[in-house]
């Protein structure tokens, strides 16, 4: 079973007013997002995410292949019970409250109302909105509306839920509020297919990704298997050595950086053992403060791809 599985899913959309021309901002996207995964929907603006959010909701039609959620089609009603989604822009009748706001939507649901009391008020309290969810929605700041979003998204208690760019808008402290959100829905279960440009978000929460470019993936996978995580380096940080201690370490050291007196930064080559080095500086009279490997990132990777994706299409390429 699959959560979510889309098969040369495309989208042609036609441009201009007298002589229309045909525009692919979808081109045969092959996917499958398993159950209870969090799974990342990457790539740059105009890259094609939101159109494919929008034909997986059915705001708009594909012109060829097919997509299913929880093993039925995108236009079944029973799966639309099911899912919840937080579109990029969201807009909402800005005379109503938060709190009636939600009890609306779970009237479309068919909940009762003791239900909806409570689910919105759990569910309120759960994206970090207190007295503010009692005054009308066109008082709130953006940040506060992706958080109502977040809500109505989860009243259901969906299977699956697709979140468009849901840190858009958010502080840093609703940016780690949406993070934690998204770990607790994983923990129990939750399918979460979220779109962003954000890497370090889907680097911290994503088992797979997928990187579009162009209308057209360019790569998907786990990230263990997707990111270079050979240790290319050692960053190794000391304090309380003099600069003559410093010079007494000896060669091998790629770069030195003084981050403050006697503390220093000592990035060493892949191939170096860091436990030599830190009982090196600690015989002359250091302290360890922290040793990481240094690794490729999700954005390294991401930029590496999109830019030989652009390499490939532009015009005189052999590809």
């Amino acid at each position: 079973m699959h959560a979510i599985e889309t098969e040369n899913l495309t989208k042609d959309y036609a441009l201009g007013f007298w002589r229309k021309r045909p525009y692919r901002a979808l081109d045969r996207l092959t996917l499958q997002v398993s159950p209870g995964e969090v799974f990342g929907f990457l790539g740059p603006n105009g890259a094609g995410k939101t159109t494919t959010l929008k034909l997986l909701m059915q705001l708009v039609f594909p012109t060829a292949g097919r997509a299913e959620i929880l093993d039925r089609p995108v236009g079944d009603v029973e799966v639309r019970r099911r899912i919840g989604y937080l579109p990029e822009n969201p807009y909402f009748y800005d005379h109503l409250t938060a709190e009636e706001l939600l009890r609306y939507y779970g009237r479309l649901f068919g909940l009762d109302r003791a239900t909806r009391r409570q689910r919105a008020g759990e569910l309120l309290d759960e994206v970090g909105l207190g007295a503010e969810r009692r005054l009308a929605l066109r008082r709130y700041s953006k940040g506060m509306l992706q958080r109502v979003g977040l809500a109505q998204a989860l009243l259901n208690r969906p299977q699956v839920v697709f979140l468009d760019e849901p840190m858009s808008g958010l502080d840093p402290i609703g940016r780690r509020m949406v993070r934690d959100l998204i770990l607790r829905l994983r923990d129990r279960g939750t399918t979460v297919f979220f779109s962003s440009h954000i890497l370090s978000d889907a680097e911290a929460l994503c088992s797979r990704v997928a990187i579009l470019a162009g209308g057209r993936l360019v790569s998907s996978g786990r990230l263990t298997d997707m990111l270079a995580f050979e240790v290319k380096g050692w960053d190794l940080v000391v304090d309380g050595l003099s600069a003559d201690a410093l010079t007494g370490l000896g060669p091998g050291l790629i770069r030195t950086t003084t981050i403050a007196e006697g503390r220093y930064a000592l990035e060493l080559p892949a191939d170096a053992r860091p436990d030599e080095w830190m009982a090196r500086c600690t015989a002359l009279g250091g302290r360890v403060v922290s040793l990481n490997p240094l690794r490729e990132t999700l954005e390294d990777f991401f930029v590496r791809q999109v830019g030989a994706h652009h390499r490939r299409t532009e015009p005189g390429s052999n590809n």
